[in-house]
């Protein structure tokens, strides 16, 4: 009972490191994936400043450029829409026609908007299917009406079903004309828009470009951002690497203390065996002999600690994954430098205890047991 309550720090400071890290880094591969979904050829401009005022039209000049493909600009509003009884707060996207290209987001019944709903700023829209599903209760909605705000709006298209993602539109997305959305919010210059690059290797070439067109606009460095999905990516990077370090300080922490816990009860181990140590040595066992023995105690302690903490953090990883529908994957790299830092734990803080035993003569050690 003494020794498993000594490994329990040693086990609790596995635990958290392989439990935390699998965690994180089960959530940080689900984020990347979303950023990469994304595609590294489209490129993100934001306009910060109040003072520039740019049309659709004048957004639109940039793709007389070789290097970018098309550009959609977007304004975004979170409304509340109604059917029947039936309503919910979803947001609202005034796009044009070539977000859909841009995006790579398709509708799976009906149409998508088109350059004439543009031009018309008619009141008609394209929902996901989450939309479709809490408003009609079927995906078949293609003709119905829908209230968003105080505006009755047709549907013309159902979107195909979206996965998870960290920008643009997903199931409970509600397209409708950029003209439209205009109206709707008082807002008809472009704050937010995307580039897609004409080829993946001319990324940074339109980039250039981006930022060059929106600082002649702005006059201002500061006045926008252009960023794509490397960027992001880059900055995740340097996320998860900073919170790998925070756990891995964590760990170390929970480890050295069960290390000291390993270590007091090697040295009551000492105490108690005086009398075995006095034999070995009367009977010819030489100090290297009794060290190499507490020693090997002392690791013993130390990685059985460790292996359990393991088995404990796969079942616990496990359980998780049951109770959140997640799919966190063990990560067995950290389980086991969590392992190897254990043994190095038992042999530092084992080696005093050892070294101390090593040095009993046999006379006293026999006299005091």
């Amino acid at each position: 009972m003494r020794s498993v309550l000594t490994m329990l720090g040693i086990i609790i400071g596995v635990m958290a490191v392989v439990i935390l890290v699998s965690i994180t880094q089960g959530a940080t591969d689900g984020i990347t994936g979303s950023i990469s979904d994304m595609g590294s050829d489209r490129i993100t401009a934001t306009i910060t400043s109040e003072e520039t005022s740019l049309s659709v039209e004048a957004v639109g000049q940039l793709t007389d450029y070789a290097m970018i493909d098309s550009v959609a600009p977007v304004i975004s509003v979170s409304k509340t829409a109604k059917k029947g009884t039936n309503s919910g707060n979803y947001s609202v996207y005034g796009i044009t026609p070539d977000y859909f290209t841009l995006q790579d987001v398709d509708v799976q019944r009906g149409r998508q908007l088109v350059d004439s709903d543009m031009e018309w700023a008619t009141r008609v829209c394209v929902i996901g299917t989450d939309v479709a599903s809490d408003l009609f209760g079927t995906w078949d909605a293609v003709e119905g009406t829908v209230t968003i705000g105080e505006q009755v709006y047709r549907v013309v298209g159902v979107l195909e079903e979206q996965g998870s993602s960290l920008a643009g539109v997903s199931n409970s997305s509600i397209l409708i004309p950029y003209s439209t959305a205009a109206r709707m919010t008082g807002e008809s210059a472009v704050s937010t828009f995307y580039v897609k690059a004409t080829y993946e290797n001319s990324v940074t070439a339109a980039m250039s470009i981006t930022e060059s067109f929106l600082l002649q606009a702005t006059r201002d460095e500061e006045a926008f951002t252009v960023s794509n999905e490397s960027d992001i990516l880059e900055t995740m990077e340097e996320v998860d690497n900073t919170m790998s370090v925070l756990l891995a300080g964590i760990a170390a922490i929970s480890l050295i203390v069960g290390g000291i816990g390993i270590m007091n009860i090697m040295l009551v181990s000492v105490t108690e065996r005086t009398r075995e140590i006095g034999i070995r040595k009367a009977v010819g066992a030489k100090r290297r002999h009794i060290m190499f023995q507490f020693l090997c105690e002392a690791c013993v302690l130390s990685v059985l600690g460790g292996l359990t903490g393991l088995v404990l953090s796969f079942a616990a990883i496990q359980i998780y994954n049951l109770m959140s529908g997640a799919s966190v994957a063990m990560n067995w790299a950290v389980g086991g430098a969590a392992i190897a830092f254990c043994a190095v734990i038992g042999i530092l803080f084992g080696g005093y205890p050892a070294a101390k035993a090593s040095r009993l003569q046999p006379i006293d050690a026999l006299h005091n047991s």
